[in-house]
């Protein structure tokens, strides 16, 4: 009987047990839920005033399109002319480039958004919903990998018309593509983290200005070893040179590829740098917005 006794009561508790923690992980589960179906709202509001505002599209559109213009054609037989090649295989260098430089000046549309928001009172308003705290952010950061999507499109587009070929098949294509937008997501949630951080739009830009020496310290318009030896290790250890290291790998544009170590291994740290970027600016991101509601 003491036997039996014992075992009862053990039983029940362990019944108990089982089903709070099958509670726990519905209830774990429906939050996540509630939690994606509010960032897409989100995202989708953002969507809607970018498509009203065509304008911002073509702003960010604008350096990188005068880039290939001048770097292209008034300047590639000069600047292929110092790298060892013709001006249409400087052009196969300098898409992805190109490609990662728009990525990277997304930083400052993303932080001037976030700025404005945060200046017109739209994130006190959303504080007041009945909605998950980060949908306001997730869904920002989608609405600019969505947008980063359309803006690489036009820039494919034309790269194809002025002679920029991919030449290893569609999917290590696609598969450079997508480095190229899980940078822009890295990049966006830094300026998430610097929208939540400054004050006013004036602000903002002066943060954007520091975007032009990280995206021209880079293996973007010419090859590391070109640059002074002393920023040399700058150029390669920049997490844009991984990423456009590896588009021109996957792309086949292999012109002018370096000997350096993260030349050798530019794929993976083309992942491993947005990663790390991911999981330093997102908590950073997440504590400042809890943070200015108090």
């Amino acid at each position: 009987m003491r036997t039996l006794e014992g075992r009862a009561p053990a039983r029940v508790v362990e019944a108990v047990e089982v089903e709070r923690s099958g509670s726990w992980t519905r209830e774990v589960v429906v939050g996540l839920g509630w939690a994606v179906a509010d960032a897409v709202v989100v995202a989708r509001r953002y969507l809607t005033h970018l498509v009203r505002r065509p304008g911002e599209i073509v702003g960010t559109l604008m350096i990188p399109v005068m880039a290939v213009l001048l770097f292209g054609f008034v300047f590639g037989e000069a600047m292929g002319a110092a790298m060892g090649v013709d001006s249409v295989d400087y052009r196969d260098f300098l898409m992805p480039g190109l490609f990662a430089l728009t990525m990277a000046f997304g930083i400052g549309n993303t932080t001037i958004a976030v700025v404005t928001d945060v200046g017109r009172g739209v994130v006190d308003r959303f504080r007041t919903l009945p909605m998950a705290p980060s949908a306001l952010l997730v869904g920002r950061g989608m609405a600019d990998v969505v947008a980063a999507l359309v803006d690489l499109s036009v820039l494919v587009v034309m790269g194809l018309l002025i002679g920029w070929r991919w030449h290893l098949g569609p999917w290590a294509a696609l598969a450079g593509l997508g480095l190229l937008l899980l940078l822009r997501m890295a990049f966006t949630w830094i300026g998430i983290f610097l929208g939540l951080l400054v004050r006013g739009p004036e602000a903002a830009m002066k943060f954007f200005s520091l975007v032009f020496p990280l995206a021209m310290v880079a293996e973007t318009f010419v090859p590391a070893r070109m640059v002074p030896g002393w920023l040399a290790p700058v150029v390669e250890w920049n997490p844009l040179s991984a990423t456009v290291l590896a588009c021109r790998e996957l792309f086949g544009n292999s012109v002018a590829v370096g000997d350096s170590w993260v030349a050798q291994y530019a794929i993976p740290m083309a992942v491993v740098w947005p990663v790390v970027l991911l999981a330093v600016f997102v908590p950073l991101s997440l504590w400042r917005y809890r943070r200015a509601g108090r």
